[in-house]
């Protein structure tokens, strides 16, 4: 059922997360019905469709798919609607099929399925400024980026457009397109691009569209919930927020401005049906359509999902680098004690993170099995990883660490998936110690580890968000969260793939004291 909140001056909504299904379990049917007869949003002459955090073609768990995405559209403009498709960021990256075709596979799909405006998010930037140029000059859709300049030309990256004013039927909407201009964005990046606070291209080109007379302002953006609403709280020309990078759906109006984020691979379309009434008040309603098998595949769409999804299987079995030594990836190992394997996926994740140390929990390495040495491809480090974790970087006083590590051998010499398995650090396990005090003598690169210095830490989302027991994270400062950090299989493929061959070995990281 369609909301109307065309008049709800800084009411609030829904915040923060909608009541989501579970694996396995698909949510109400979602093929669009047509409006009844006299219905308030039936005369509005735009629909809003929105995704965001889209990093799968496919449906996941059964739910979501861009050859359903686009059906919706489809039906939409059957029924006589007028449907304007657009992403708020967050694409091209980060997947297993990412990794393989840089985001390549992700044009080509919402090029089929008519995407119509997207902005970029901090994720179209993983794999460098170069591919970014590739994949915005491969697209058929318009870009709209407000806030991120090319240094060499000072126009916004690759040819988008800074705003957009565009007429539908008697609307005449303009659009600003915002991403976040923070540390999300490697700093080895800023050498190319020039990132401009978001508040300050809101003020510099919102403006131009009241200067144009525009009927209806959006701001597509990959901000946080927080700058989004700071943005509406600055600025309450802006009639609509489009945002991503929270990855859950939130609907909320902050003043007069309703802010929408559609949660994650495209399980959800935010419908926003937008009209002006002869007195200006702008109306909207809105809609959180579920993507379910109830939407039947656009033909187009899936014909070039397909073809990628069959060319990723030969992709996986490609060699991206080599193995000198057996890699001892057997659970009871790794569960219990240091191994190389777990030595080399730990030191791949803290280079990804550029942090000083790093822990994994020893349960997120899956095989079970010695790996021969030799070719390492694709195909096997996704076995070794295949549970599309992010790398996150918190920032912790040293009694956190020593938490952590303390909690990590609690359970030993019991088989346990929270056993650590570190880089940057070493410590010696005293197994007579009582659960939760038997970690000593932790140093740090060489160093004895002060407990009120604070560390970069880098660590999967599972771990950060208190999975496998270890609560203590909750009190850091996150540089990077799940939004944010790359695969962990993708750390590990850049650190194999960068060098001739890799041969880790167990150092005395972690010295068992019995």
């Amino acid at each position: 059922m369609a909301r109307h909140l065309g008049r709800c001056a800084g009411a609030l909504l829904a915040i923060a997360s909608l009541s989501l299904p579970g694996p396995g379990l698909a949510p109400a049917a979602s093929a669009q019905q047509p409006d009844a007869l006299g219905a308030p949003r039936a005369a509005a002459p735009l629909t809003l469709l929105q995704i965001n955090d889209v990093y799968s073609t496919v449906p996941i768990d059964g739910i979501g798919g861009l050859a359903r995405v686009a059906a919706l559209k489809n039906q939409l403009q059957a029924a006589g609607r007028t449907p304007l498709l657009l992403l708020a960021g967050d694409f091209l990256s980060s997947s297993v099929a990412s990794t393989v075709f840089k985001g390549e596979q992700m044009i080509a799909a919402l090029n089929a399925a008519g995407l119509d405006l997207a902005t970029l998010g901090n994720h179209e930037f993983d794999f460098g400024v170069d591919v970014l140029l590739e994949r915005m000059a491969e697209a058929r859709f318009q870009w709209v980026v407000s806030n991120v300049l090319d240094r060499k030309t000072g126009l916004p990256l690759g040819g988008a457009a800074p705003y957009l004013i565009r007429t539908f039927g008697t609307l005449k909407v303009g659009f600003i397109g915002l991403c976040l201009a923070s540390e999300n964005i490697g700093r080895d990046k800023l050498e190319r691009i020039r990132l401009i606070d978001p508040m300050e291209a809101a003020a510099t080109y919102l403006p131009i569209l009241k200067e144009q007379r525009v009927d209806v302002v959006v701001a597509l953006t990959h901000l946080t919930f927080a700058e989004d609403r700071a943005l509406a709280e600055r600025f309450p020309e802006i009639d609509v927020i489009l945002g991503g990078h929270e990855h859950f759906p939130i609907a909320a109006t902050t003043n007069r401005t309703f802010i929408s984020k559609a949660g994650t691979e495209a399980r959800y379309v935010a419908r926003i049906d937008v009209a002006r009434s002869p007195a200006g008040v702008v109306d909207r309603f809105y809609e959180l359509v579920p993507i379910t098998a109830a939407l039947p595949d656009d033909p187009r769409t899936l014909e070039v999902v397909n073809r990628y999804e069959a060319r990723l299987g030969p992709e996986l079995d490609l060699p991206v680098g080599r193995a000198g030594v057996a890699l001892d990836g057997e659970t009871i190992h790794l569960r219990t004690s240091e191994t190389n394997l777990g030595n080399l996926v730990a030191d791949a994740m803290r280079a990804a993170a550029g942090a000083e140390i790093a822990l994994v929990n020893a349960g997120g390495i899956r095989g079970d099995r010695v790996h021969p040495p030799g070719p390492l491809t694709r195909r096997t480090l996704l076995a070794l990883h295949p549970f599309g974790n992010v790398v996150c970087t918190v920032v912790v006083p040293g009694r956190i660490v020593i938490d952590a590590l303390n909690h990590a051998v609690s359970r030993l010499p019991e088989v346990a998936g929270q056993f650590p398995q570190v880089s940057g650090l070493r410590l010696r396990v005293d197994l007579r110690g009582p659960p939760g005090d038997r970690v000593r003598d932790v140093t740090v690169q060489g160093a004895p580890i002060d407990p009120d210095r604070l560390y970069t830490l880098a660590l999967p989302d599972f771990v950060l968000l208190g999975g496998d027991g270890y609560g203590m994270f909750a009190t850091g400062r996150v540089l990077v969260g799940p939004e944010s950090g790359a695969l962990m299989v993708q750390a590990l493929e850049e650190y194999v793939a960068a060098r001739p061959g890799v041969a880790p070995s167990v150092e005395g990281r972690i010295v068992l004291a019995r």
